[in-house]
């Protein structure tokens, strides 16, 4: 007899098989992965994989984050700024398996104002970043020290 969460994950890979078949699953979820972009080593080349140039370094993006993070398994970090026409924004950590945390699309009359926690491997830099809609990719990074790794590597 299968316990009642091996029965709600059956049933929801049912659910989502029956949802891609009927073409009733958004595309969206899909097309928001970038392969490339996740498995860079390199903030450029994450940058690049995103089809975007190489960041340049601005006091106009306001990044915080702890010195210390007692469990880098939930780390708490915000990017701001308060330069219009941001069209983008970026999360991403040098020493992580994986160096980019998160993309945030910004529509018109967003807000670039983003909190949320994050995951750490190592004590690392952290860098934010903010694509603008002139096409500028600007950013701003925090060393931030963890004494409890939260990514397997």
């Amino acid at each position: 007899m299968p316990t009642r969460r091996q029965w709600m994950t059956t049933e929801a890979v049912k659910v989502a098989a029956l949802l891609a078949a009927t073409g009733l699953l958004p595309d969206t979820a899909l097309a928001a992965w970038n392969a490339g972009a996740f498995d860079a080593r390199s903030v450029v080349d994450a940058m690049k994989a995103l089809g975007r140039a190489a960041p340049v370094a601005s006091g106009d993006i306001t990044l915080t984050a702890p010195d210390i993070a007692e469990n880098g398994a939930a780390v708490p970090v915000s990017l701001s700024t308060r330069l219009p026409g941001v069209k983008q924004m970026a999360l991403l950590v040098e020493k992580n398996p994986n160096i980019l945390v998160a993309v945030f699309d910004l529509g018109d009359g967003m807000e670039p104002d983003i909190s949320t926690r994050i995951k750490m491997a190592e004590s690392s830099n952290v860098v934010a970043v903010a694509v603008m809609g002139d096409g500028r990719v600007l950013f701003a990074q925090r060393d931030v020290k963890v004494t409890l790794g939260g990514c397997a590597a």
